[in-house]
């Protein structure tokens, strides 16, 4: 790895662990709760803890002066939900767009088992040969998604999480499988980082608890967009997911220290 991948790296993360929070959704679903008022969003979760915010390149303007000097990545595809290919996710951006939108790294989402596989697998070579050339970082958002795929299979997680190690992406995000045992097998199958999704779980002790299995199965942190920025308190979330991902901290400790009720 180059000196400026590796300087931009740690730009988006602390010591390798990584606690990012994606806002990219304004495509997908539009201007949704968390979102309207972006900056106050961005401002709450990186005084929180996070590590980094994602968003599409036209958002940088909002980002930059509410981040608290954390690190910014642009997400360079996407598709919405009203379109009638949901998992067909198209370009939206370059590298060098992402360069002039002041990036530490670039995001590309493939879709591992679905109909748009093979497009999006040639995309993301390219992706990472050019990010290559400017020392960007790229991270891989590689799921198991499509006809008769299990998203939460490890076997086909750690499918995709190879590839994206395959192609050349440094950082590898997808779905947790659950449990810490199962994701073994995910993080075993790649030399690179692998950090979690934050899906839907129900509650913030659920949410947490999901953080610190990946962290105990060798995963790298956690991305987490909807369950964080739509929070009643994303700050408060924002500070016990980094508590796990950073400190150590059991769930219920993190839920303690960052103010959140211990739930029952």
């Amino acid at each position: 790895m180059d000196a400026g991948t590796a300087a931009r790296l740690d730009r988006i993360g602390t010591d390798g662990n990584y606690v990012m929070v994606p806002m990219d959704h304004g495509i997908t679903l539009g201007a949704v709760d968390g979102l309207v008022d972006i900056e106050s969003t961005v401002d709450a979760v990186t005084r929180g803890g996070a590590d980094s915010v994602l968003t599409q390149k036209g958002i940088a303007p909002r980002v930059h002066p509410n981040k608290n000097g954390k690190g910014y990545v642009v997400h360079l595809n996407a598709s919405t939900t009203i379109g009638p290919h949901n998992n067909d996710k198209r370009l939206t951006g370059s590298v060098k767009e992402a360069v002039r939108a002041g990036a530490d790294a670039v995001s590309f989402h493939i879709n591992v088992g679905s109909d748009y596989e093979r497009d999006q697998l040639e995309t993301l070579s390219r992706i990472t040969d050019t990010a290559d050339e400017y020392g960007m970082p790229v991270l891989a958002m590689a799921y198991a998604r499509g006809p008769g795929v299990d998203e939460h299979d490890a076997e086909s997680l750690g499918h995709a999480v190879r590839l994206a190690e395959e192609v050349g992406a440094d950082l590898v995000k997808t779905a947790y499988s659950g449990d810490a045992e199962s994701f073994e097998r995910v993080t075993e199958s790649t030399a690179k980082p692998v950090i979690i999704a934050g899906g839907e779980p129900e509650g913030d002790r659920a949410t947490l608890r999901n953080v610190r299995g990946a962290m105990d199965a060798g995963a790298s942190g956690v991305s987490m967009g909807r369950t964080m920025f739509q929070h009643g308190d994303p700050e408060a979330l924002s500070n016990a997911v980094a508590l796990v991902v950073h400190e150590g901290y059991s769930a219920d400790e993190a839920l303690g220290e960052a103010g959140l009720a211990v739930e029952a």
